[in-house]
């Protein structure tokens, strides 16, 4: 607590939010597009082609409008708590770019902020590559503040609580004749992409494969925990979604919707998918799994619920703040308390050296141990 009996932040003077980024009209779109896939080569004619996916929902991704609702709701979290601490907001591939916020930040006197992003687990896409743009970021604005990238959250209480609750609804809405299937999903990645997520074995990080890992110990902690509220055991499986890139290039499998056609054929009538990879409901979410998977469910027959995503419920917003809070005590030589849930233990504050390797080769990167 800080001499006026408020949590003590010390030593930031701001939090930044930063995320993936989206398209928020049509013409936004294939841009955008460019932005995620700069450097890889792919015609502008098949971007427009995976752009469709935009144009069913109006050429507009609503990852950006539910970052604004989450920051909305962290600035009343934070404001209750009697915190008083600017929030920014900041994206990789679309307005309001990381770069042009760093510079705002360094406008407005920011010395020092927390780096909250939208990705719960470990890989190069999900957090080093987060971690690189924070480097070029800093490297293209004279005067950056010090950034500390907050710790992974997959298997935090205020992640892992809302997925359980949001199953049990999704569950109240199917029949209690027979058991439902629970349906984990999340973001596909090449496999040698997940293999070397986590750290080196010489590392006292995560290991090695730590992308399959994190998800499968929050599968089962939201399992075990279904399976405590209901007195009934819920199969369930792993699967994934979004799968893109060379066909010759493997990826983590199986797909949802294989997924679903190999369940009808076993027998499965009921089932609910969970976006356990997912924060909130962006675009992988409302059409891989509300337009897509829910279409392939219907022609199979099945029952399908999708549960929800965490979004701005309090309990994943006070989450952001615990974080912050933990963080700040580490930096001020405080031991914190570090909760976590399931099999494996809460993440590093800095990442291993040698974390999620880049697979197109070594990069600088901040919040590391070994940048």
């Amino acid at each position: 607590m800080n001499p006026a009996g408020h949590p003590d932040v010390k030593p930031y003077d701001a939090l930044l939010v930063l995320s993936f980024g989206g398209p928020e009209r049509p013409e936004d779109v294939v841009p955008f597009l460019e932005n995620v896939t700069r450097g890889r080569g792919i015609p502008r004619e098949r971007l427009a082609q995976v752009g469709e996916h935009y144009f069913l929902f109006g050429g507009k991704s609503p990852i950006n409008d539910q970052n604004r609702a989450l920051i909305a709701a962290l600035e009343q979290d934070l404001a209750e708590q009697g915190i008083d601490l600017p929030i920014y907001f900041g994206n990789r591939n679309w307005d309001p770019y990381l770069a042009d916020t760093l510079a705002q930040m360094v406008a407005d006197g920011v010395s020092r902020a927390a780096v909250f992003t939208t990705s719960a687990y470990s890989s190069w896409s999900s957090c080093r590559q987060y971690r690189e743009n924070l480097w070029d970021a800093v490297e293209q604005t004279p005067g950056a503040p010090q950034l500390d990238k907050l710790r992974q959250y997959y298997n935090h209480p205020g992640f892992v609580e809302p997925v359980v609750d949001a199953c049990l609804a999704a569950l109240a809405e199917l029949s209690d004749d027979e058991a439902a299937r629970l349906v984990f999903v999340t973001h596909s990645i090449p496999t040698e992409m997940a293999e070397t997520s986590g750290a080196p074995p010489e590392s006292d990080a995560q290991p090695r494969g730590a992308y399959v890992l994190q998800h499968r110990s929050a599968v089962e902690e939201v399992a075990r925990r279904v399976r405590e509220a209901t007195g009934r055991d819920h199969e369930h499986d792993l699967v994934y979604c979004s799968r893109s890139g060379a066909p010759s290039t493997p990826w983590l499998e199986p797909d949802v919707n294989d997924h679903l056609a190999a369940l009808a054929a076993e027998g499965v009538r009921q089932v609910v998918m969970v976006p356990i990879g997912f924060v909130s409901d962006h675009m992988e979410v409302i059409y891989d799994l509300d337009t897509e998977a829910m279409a392939t469910a219907e022609e199979l027959g099945l029952r399908a619920v999708r549960a929800a995503t965490p979004g701005v419920d309090h309990r994943f917003v006070a989450m952001v703040r615990d974080l912050l809070l933990e963080r700040a005590a580490a930096e001020r030589g405080e031991h914190p308390e570090r909760p976590a849930l399931g099999s494996l233990p809460a993440g590093p504050d800095l990442c291993g050296a040698g974390c999620c390797p880049n697979p197109r080769g070594p990069r600088p990167a901040l919040c590391g141990r070994d940048a």
